[in-house]
């Protein structure tokens, strides 16, 4: 940008065009009229937006939308100048092809997209014997093959062997996968998914001393927002190959309905969040992404509250209203909202919070709360800590896992098991 607004001050003073004369004027300047330093500005920043919007965004229909709202503002400022009278359109052409060499001149000087450091610390690449499993959700990768292009080049460099690939179906989201690539030997998995297909994987995978490597292609990514994962995928991927092993918490789920052997690595939520969860969607959400869970949440804002009762560590139960009850192993949601801000993935600690608003406008007290991380509890913020949690209600209430539904049920039954897993993080 200051490239660009340099050029133009330059040019306008080498050049010395007069501003173009018209009968009626809507504005006159004094001012040289080549190039347009507004069509400039404007084309500066919407390639740059642009460029940004192409590394940096996942969903195609979200790249495509953001280019036409930049395009449309570039249109519209140079219309503006041209109606105005300030600018011949030779003027604003100009302007906007001096905006544009500037934004490619930047992306060949400086490559934008976030990288790790691991690279600066890591000694020597790893022998090429290493065997790697990817196990994939194929609904969570807009062009498989090109991806699958990357992450086999990027783990050749980094001395891999060729990846074993295991893709998830719809049936099977990712256990016997996981299982699969143990027996085969793998030395590291990599998961290209959402948190759903983490946590079906990592459960299979808990105690087997085999690290996972988390490249996050959801909605939300929890579970890679709170490890510091970056959320763009080539960065993620080298984080996956060169990051450091962390043991981290899973944490055992059961209750009636729930399978056995049933496990969360997020959250599990009981109430609100989880029928907004129920209500996505998923054709709104594979086209508009996390504003599904909005709409969701528009629909059910009438939820009631329920009559539940807490046990922590096998101890006397307690009871209270609530509108959503969660149990974290992680405390931070999207956009970092601290829901649990003392919840720590590795602590061994189970950290639950009760929310209970009485009203709508309650809401907005309750916000300022939580992302100010008061330590104050009361009936419409209550947090507990412990090893293991029971929570039970009154009536059969909606319950998710790291975002995926389980059904209505009565009751939930939470136990940490510490350290049973390990996952590649940033060194």
């Amino acid at each position: 940008m200051s490239g660009a607004a340099l050029s133009t001050t330059l040019l306008k003073q080498l050049l010395d065009r007069a501003r173009p004369i018209w009968e009626d004027p809507v504005q006159t300047l004094d001012s040289f009229s080549f190039p347009s330093g507004h069509a400039t500005g404007i084309a500066a920043a919407g390639g740059t937006a642009i460029l940004l919007t192409s590394m940096l965004v996942r969903r195609r229909s979200h790249r495509r939308a953001s280019t036409v709202v930049a395009l449309a503002f570039v249109a519209l400022v140079g219309a503006d100048r041209l109606l105005l009278g300030v600018h011949n359109i030779s003027d604003v052409i100009a302007g906007y092809a001096m905006g544009a060499f500037w934004v490619l001149a930047g992306a060949l000087v400086y490559d934008p997209a976030p990288r790790s450091q691991s690279r600066e610390v890591l000694a020597s690449p790893r022998p090429a014997a290493k065997k790697l499993a990817v196990v994939l959700n194929p609904a969570k990768v807009e062009d498989i093959g090109i991806f699958k292009v990357l992450l086999e080049r990027m783990a050749r460099e980094a001395g891999w062997g060729a990846p074993a690939w295991h893709e998830t179906t719809v049936e099977d989201p990712g256990r016997s996968m996981a299982e699969q690539a143990a027996i085969e030997g793998a030395e590291l998995v990599l998961v290209v998914g959402g948190d759903g297909t983490l946590r079906t994987v990592c459960a299979a995978l808990a105690g087997t001393d085999i690290p996972v490597g988390v490249v996050p292609a959801g909605t939300g990514n929890l579970l890679a927002r709170n490890l510091g994962i970056p959320l763009y995928l080539q960065a993620a991927i080298d984080v996956a190959l060169h990051g450091e092993d962390r043991p981290i918490d899973l944490v055992a789920i059961s209750g009636d309905g729930i399978a056995a052997d049933e496990h969360f690595m997020v959250m599990a939520e009981m109430g609100f969040d989880a029928a907004i969860m129920a209500g996505v969607d998923e054709q709104i959400k594979a086209r508009v992404g996390w504003l599904a869970y909005v709409v969701s949440g528009v629909k059910n804002m009438m939820f009631p509250a329920v009559r539940v009762e807490v046990s922590m560590d096998d101890g006397p139960w307690t009871r209270h209203r609530a509108l959503t009850v969660v149990i974290g192993n992680v405390g931070y949601l999207q956009a970092g909202m601290p829901l649990l801000p003392d919840a720590a993935i590795d602590d061994g600690i189970l950290d639950v919070v009760i929310l209970h608003p009485r009203r709508f406008l309650s809401w907005l007290p309750l916000a300022v709360r939580v992302l100010s991380k008061g330590k104050r509890t009361d009936d419409t913020i209550n947090r507990m800590t412990g090893r293991k949690v029971s929570v039970r209600t009154n009536v059969a209430t909606p319950r998710q896992l790291d975002g995926d539904t389980i059904g209505l049920g009565k009751e939930l039954h939470a136990e940490v098991e510490h350290g049973r897993l390990l996952v590649r993080v940033p060194r």
